[in-house]
C-alpha cells in the first residue's frame, strides 16, 4: 500500500448556544439528565456538562475546521470558519489555511476525497466521519464515498478504506482503555497536539473570542500527530 493515495483528516466542532435553542429542543435534550439526577445540584452539574458537549453531535453542533493532510507529501490544508472576517489564504510549513463556510468546506472535502483511496483518522469512526456525513446531508451535499463501510480492515473497500487508529491500536476495543491521541503520541515519542497549549475543550471558547486561526493551527497539530502515529502503526502493527 506504499503507493496508495492516503489522506489524514480531523475536524474541530462547536455546539449551539443552549439558551438560544427553542424550548422543545431544550426539553428534548435535557430529559435524561432530569431523570437521572438525584438532586438539584447534580442536575446543575449535568446541565453544564450537556451545554459544553453540544458540539459532539451533528444535531446540535457544526464543523468549524477540517484539517486534511496528504500522507506521502506531508502537505495539506485546513478549511476553517471565521464569521465576520475576510481572511486571506496563508500557507505555513506546507499547510494552506483557507476561510470557508461549513457548507463550502464539506463540498471541498468530498471533491478532494475522490482522489484518495485510504483515509486515516483517530477516533474517526466514532466521531469525525459520522459528523461529516450528517452535516453534509444537512447542507444537501451527498458524500462521494462511504467512509463508514467495512469497520474491519479485512473488509477492504479498495475505493475508500478508512483506517481509524483509535480502533486499530485498541484492537477494535479489545483493550480496556482506548487512550487519547495525546496518550498515544506520548507513548510513541510523537509531539502531542496539546503541546501548543490548546485542547479540544478550548475550541468553543476560542471561537467565541474570534480566535479562528488558533483553532485552525490546533487542528494542524492533530493531523500531524495522526500522520506520525499512522507511520508507527503501519511499520510495527499492521498485518
Amino acid at each position: 500500500m506504499s503507493t496508495t493515495s492516503k489522506l489524514v483528516l480531523d475536524i474541530e466542532t462547536i455546539g449551539e448556544d443552549f439558551e438560544a435553542l427553542d424550548k422543545a429542543t431544550q426539553e428534548n435534550i435535557t430529559r435524561w439528565i432530569k431523570r437521572e439526577s438525584g438532586s438539584e445540584e447534580e442536575y446543575k452539574i449535568a446541565l453544564e456538562d450537556l451545554k459544553n458537549g453540544l458540539g459532539f453531535s451533528p444535531l446540535t453542533g457544526e464543523i468549524v475546521a477540517i484539517g486534511l493532510l496528504d500522507y506521502h507529501k506531508n502537505e495539506g490544508a485546513v478549511y476553517y470558519q471565521a464569521p465576520g472576517q475576510r481572511n486571506a489564504e496563508i500557507k505555513e510549513d506546507g499547510i494552506s489555511f483557507k476561510q470557508m463556510t461549513e457548507k463550502d468546506m464539506l463540498a471541498k472535502f468530498w471533491e478532494l476525497a475522490e482522489r484518495y483511496q485510504v483515509f486515516i483518522t483517530f477516533n474517526g469512526r466514532a466521531f469525525d466521519m459520522p459528523f461529516i456525513m450528517i452535516r453534509s446531508a444537512v447542507h444537501g451535499i451527498r458524500p462521494t464515498k462511504d467512509l463508514m463501510r467495512g469497520r474491519y480492515l479485512y473488509q477492504n473497500n479498495p475505493e475508500a478504506l478508512h483506517i481509524d487508529l483509535a480502533e486499530q491500536l485498541s484492537f477494535y476495543g479489545a483493550t480496556r482503555r482506548k487512550g487519547s491521541l495525546h496518550l498515544w503520541s506520548r507513548a510513541f515519542g510523537i509531539p502531542s497536539p496539546k503541546a501548543g497549549g490548546v485542547t479540544g475543550d478550548d475550541v468553543g471558547p476560542l471561537f467565541k473570542k474570534k480566535r479562528f486561526l488558533d483553532i485552525a493551527k490546533y487542528n494542524v497539530r492533530d493531523i500531524r500527530a495522526t500522520r506520525e502515529l499512522y507511520g508507527k502503526w503501519e511499520s510495527y502493527l499492521q498485518f
